[in-house]
């Protein structure tokens, strides 16, 4: 009974991980520009991935298994948002601008500071 909870449980964690992944997709190829994307595959991603690997750990019913994939749902969770934020801010410095109905535009201090020296 307990096993068979547990095996549906992950399936539905799995589609809604799944459509995580699909939106974070989604998200990569509809919007306009460079920060955007990142925006949604750095934070739908993780989540996606994220649920995919609470659902193995559902689903396997081991607890090797499962502390392997709750170890890779805290490194997703700790990591995407840093790399992300890195990457964005490595690309603003190097010179991609956001669209123009970015507002505020924070960084733009920060880029004349740097092009100053």
């Amino acid at each position: 009974m307990l096993s068979d909870l547990t095996i549906y449980a992950g399936g539905v964690v799995l589609l809604i991980g799944a459509l995580f992944t699909l939106l974070a997709s989604i998200g990569v190829v509809r919007l306009p520009d460079l920060y955007t994307r990142m925006h949604a595959a750095s934070k739908a991603g993780a989540v996606g991935g994220g649920l995919i690997l609470i659902a193995v750990a559902l689903h396997s019913q081991d607890t090797a298994v499962t502390v392997r994939a709750i170890m890779g749902v805290v490194f997703l969770l700790l990591t995407t948002p840093v790399s992300a934020h890195l990457l964005a801010r490595a690309s603003y410095l190097a010179g991609y601008s956001p669209i123009a109905s970015t507002k505020p535009d924070e960084l733009a201090r920060s880029r004349e500071q740097n092009s100053a020296t």
